[in-house]
């Protein structure tokens, strides 16, 4: 009865505030098989998001049990005289509040303190493919899958992540230019769209929202389900790392590598990713505590170029069976690298720990209480014919010799992109992902302040806004609808618009990405 009132009263405040005339027991009449809370412990935790930069005001949150609760919420916001919003939360890491809302609900899809989901992943053996609730977390499906001998075959460095989170996004790693990103490799969607609507759709059924919510930013529907394509799991992984000081031969490998896509698995690296290290220190902290305590790293000592190295990881996987041909395999592919001599070091590990490895970074630094910490990270795509210059420019100008998280640098194939999702990537056949993964201290160091980092990110855009670099944010935060056009370009802006008329007409969806503004009411905007 008590959970009723404090339902009723939350309900009314949200008439009160918002200004829609909706039956305050109506959302207590909609037969939902999850919880709506107002408990103030499930508020707080709707409205903050990993990146610490935001805070929101939630009226309440619900935590569905099936993908029906959803659809009834949303189609009671959508049938309303005068609407309220509605966004979809997995585990919270968004960093710019794009998960978060003023004076709406939170669907949380990742469970909660009154969550009755039942995150139950289904696989198939015959069609190497899994069936996966939209708020399940990739470590969870990785577990799943595992128990057949399977695997997703793209992922995310970050595995505590949501499946409809990253699908809304893009879904990037090392894989992707094998496998593309997660979102080219999913074989069918449930979404529930701002029309209260649950459909499910495909290639060949309703393709067009399909495609629309693949990298949709939450704009046109909520994934509830999503149909993963999978592949035979390795049992091991050997992963290496190589230096280099000079930035032109690092790129010139890293393109090389990413060319062979194509070839044979045993002609092939299977992950390749890259990091810039302009901190001394940085190189054998927690992102990169691969070399030994005993034996750390020195930029000084490795004559580098303006004072940045740059490291090139590679992995290749493997089963037991074959491990006494992966020496030979790997040696063939690395004589055809120019790293710095004698500056190879290798582990070998199981597949789950490899995959798992930046998790267990997170534990380290949960444990010196450095985690809860503001993280103003910019990741951007930067196409292939300028990223000589994005270095000069950035790593070796903006930057200086301090930052506070790695610099993530790798490229990827177009040709393994869709453009008939939602995501936009320059132009050119081969591009960079370039990420800033920095935390804001107050340790007394002005240059690790949220300030100074904010400043930096803000310097990173304005060059290469100058100097007329291309880039697409990934991850992208924006504040006015001009500048989400000029994200989209023209063609594909006309495209997002009419997606948003055709599947969320109202605006009731996402407004923490601040592209476009709930019709029913600018007011209630959450911006």
């Amino acid at each position: 009865m008590a959970t009723k009132l404090l339902l009723t009263l939350a309900i009314c405040r949200l008439i009160v505030t918002v200004g829609f005339r909706f039956d305050p027991t109506e959302l207590l009449r909609l037969g939902l098989n999850g919880n709506l809370s107002v408990a103030v412990a499930d508020l707080e935790t709707a409205s903050v998001d990993f990146g610490g930069l935001h805070r929101a005001e939630p009226m309440a949150v619900l935590n569905p049990a099936t993908a029906e609760d959803v659809a009834r919420l949303v189609k009671a916001a959508y049938d309303s005289a005068h609407g309220f919003t509605v966004s979809a939360r997995g585990h919270g890491h968004s960093i710019n509040g794009q998960a978060m809302i003023t004076n709406g609900v939170v669907i949380q899809m990742s469970g909660g303190s009154n969550s009755k989901q039942k995150l139950l992943t289904e696989v198939s053996e015959k069609f190497m493919y899994a069936d996966v609730w939209g708020g399940e977390l990739w470590i969870d499906v990785l577990t799943s899958t595992l128990e057949y001998g399977l695997a997703p075959k793209s992922w995310t460095d970050y595995l505590y992540l949501s499946v409809g989170g990253t699908l809304s996004n893009a879904g990037i790693s090392g894989q992707a230019f094998n496998h593309g990103p997660q979102i080219n490799n999913v074989h069918e969607l449930d979404v529930v769209t701002g029309k209260g609507e649950l459909l499910t759709c495909s290639e060949k059924e309703n393709s067009e929202l399909f495609h629309a919510a693949l990298g949709g930013l939450g704009q046109f529907g909520i994934i509830t389900r999503a149909r993963i394509a999978l592949e035979q799991a390795p049992q091991r992984v050997r992963w290496i790392r190589v230096l280099y000081s000079n930035f032109s031969t690092f790129t010139e490998d890293q393109e090389y590598l990413i060319s062979l896509h194509g070839k044979p698995a045993s002609q092939k690296f299977d992950y390749v990713e890259g990091f810039v290290i302009v901190d001394e220190g940085l190189i054998n902290n927690w992102r990169s505590s691969f070399f030994s305590p005993s034996n750390p790293v020195k930029i000084s000592s490795l004559k580098s170029e303006g004072g940045v190295l740059y490291c090139l990881e590679i992995t290749k996987n493997y089963h037991l069976s074959n491990a006494d041909i992966v020496d030979q395999e790997i040696e063939t592919l690395l004589k055809k690298l120019k790293y710095i001599p004698a500056s190879v070091f290798t582990t070998d590990l199981p597949y789950v720990d490899f995959l798992d490895r930046v998790h267990k970074a997170e534990l380290k630094l949960r444990s010196k209480g450095l985690w809860e910490v503001p993280h103003p990270w910019l990741n951007l795509f930067v196409p292939k014919s300028r990223i000589a210059d994005f270095d000069k420019g950035v790593f070796k100008g903006i930057l200086g010799n301090k930052t506070s998280g790695p610099i993530l640098i790798y490229p990827m194939n177009k040709n393994k992109w869709d453009e008939r999702s939602s995501v936009v990537t320059p132009e050119e056949e081969v591009f960079y992902l370039v990420g800033f993964l920095r935390s804001a201290l107050t340790n007394g160091d002005e240059t690790q302040t949220l300030e100074y980092l904010s400043n930096q990110n803000y310097q990173i855009l304005k060059f290469c806004e100058d100097a007329k670099i291309k880039i697409k944010q990934y991850l992208p935060h924006y504040t006015t609808q001009r500048e989400w056009r000029d994200h989209f370009g023209d063609k594909y802006w006309t495209r997002f618009q009419q997606r948003k008329l055709d599947f969320d007409p109202r605006h009731i969806l996402a407004t923490g990405q601040r592209i476009f503004m709930p019709s029913f009411n600018p007011n209630t905007a959450s911006w």
